[in-house]
């Protein structure tokens, strides 16, 4: 490695300020900064004395993210064969392989476009390449379906960068979530491919697709047998959401059709939905290394779970065969299904866009479990919820933040006249 290094520094002059190669100081930057840790110290106050820094903290996120990385590639796998009928028929590492088939793709344009963006503002505004985009990479494409066209994943991630992040300054200074903002503009631009009932699973029935045809050869099946009758492709909160008024949630999820799941398919997350943001085990697998290593904050995990139960007992009071079906859903149903704990676990504890006080994390996070079961119930159009609530309550963070500040100076100003 001390090798390498004097390499990179007998080169490192051209890109310095005033070298032939100035403009490109950002890509090369990129380069030398994720191979080595950082020689430069700073010269003004405030100093911390902390091991940690911005690659770091990016890295171990990524990490947390491998447990719902790899599960995405199973059950994309599995819910793809399923369709056709050849769910049995298949070895674990068969349907493994072909979700990779299906999601590296969509992982690939994600990290290629939303990377040049990156590039291109780090050399016009002469400043250096972010490592949050390493995180914003693979935020965005966990969280859609895994039938979306590539063209809608580039624009998606397009909107999150450069709307979504570099307008407002860059990383540290976006309001929202720059994963949550491409997915919200994919989800009303283009509805019909984010929502609805076929869009969670990967159906290779058009002849005109390029990339039907570029995947096929690579499959372990044939491809060209007809989806199974009875195939239903709906998310849980889908078919719960379109029940009839009244009737029992849990039959509208596991009691009718092929889908037939119960809350160990859920939890486990073998069924319908984005790709990485199914698997409940996988999110709290994530969860452990995000709070162990100090880089998600609990508080805001717990409190979005606390608002989540507590909203949903309450509704439950109400539930009549007038109201939504909704309305009946047991609270670890509602944890449990769509992409509660991933949006609570990876986009709320969001260090930028969320609150930083203390007391402000616990009113952050219970507003946004609050607000995921209300929009649930009394929005049927949305679902999900999560989304919605989580970049709602991005906009009030810092006035969350704001007035908890303000109440501790009064409360010490108080302290100080007596």
């Amino acid at each position: 490695m001390k090798l390498l290094l004097n390499l990179l520094q007998k080169f490192d002059h051209h890109f310095q300020k005033g070298g032939k190669l100035e403009k490109l100081y950002p890509l090369w930057d990129a380069q030398t900064s994720f191979l080595f840790s950082s020689a430069e110290t700073t010269e003004n106050g405030p100093h911390v004395r902390d091991s940690i820094d911005l690659k770091r903290v990016m890295i171990i996120v990524v990490v947390a993210l491998l447990p719902c990385l790899l599960f995405s590639f199973y059950n994309t796998g599995y819910q793809t064969a399923r369709a056709y009928g050849e769910a049995e028929n298949l070895f674990w590492w068969q349907l493994f392989c072909n979700g990779i088939l299906i999601n590296l793709p969509i992982i690939i344009t994600s990290y290629a476009v939303g990377g040049f963006w990156e590039l291109l503002f780090a050399v016009v505004r002469r400043h250096k390449i972010s490592e949050g985009f390493l995180v914003t990479g693979i935020l965005f494409p966990l969280i859609l379906p895994p039938s979306i066209p590539l063209w809608q994943v580039a624009m998606g991630i397009s909107f999150g960068v450069v709307i979504g992040k570099e307008i407002f300054g860059g990383t540290g200074m976006n309001i929202l979530n720059p994963a949550l903002s491409a997915r919200i503009f994919l989800f009303f631009s283009f509805p019909i491919n984010i929502s609805g009932a076929k869009v969670w699973v990967r159906l290779f029935n058009s002849e005109n697709n390029i990339m039907d045809q570029v995947l096929k050869p690579f499959f372990f099946h044939d491809w060209s047998a007809k989806v199974i009758d009875g195939f239903s492709g709906a998310t849980s909160l889908l078919s719960v959401a379109d029940a009839k008024l009244g009737s029992n949630p849990l039959e509208a999820i596991g009691l009718e059709g092929y889908a037939n799941y119960d809350f160990l398919d859920i939890f486990i997350g073998l069924i319908p939905g984005s790709m990485g943001e199914t698997s409940v085990i996988a999110c709290l697998l994530g969860a452990m290394i995000l709070i162990l290593t100090g880089v998600g904050s609990w508080q805001i995990m717990l409190s979005c779970v606390l608002g989540a139960i507590s909203m949903s007992l309450f509704l439950n009071l109400f539930a009549s065969p007038e109201l939504p079906a909704f309305l009946a859903m047991p609270f670890y149903y509602q944890l449990a299904l769509g992409g509660f704990a991933f949006g609570t676990i990876y986009m709320a504890t969001d260090p930028v866009s969320a609150t930083a006080t203390s007391s402000g994390k616990w009113i952050y996070g219970f507003l946004i479990g609050v607000l995921c079961i209300l929009i649930r119930i009394w929005n049927p159009a949305y679902p999900e919820g999560m989304m919605l609530s989580i970049l709602f309550m991005n906009i009030f963070a810092p006035l969350i933040d704001y007035f908890v500040v303000q109440r501790h100076i009064k409360r010490r100003l108080r302290r100080a006249e007596n």
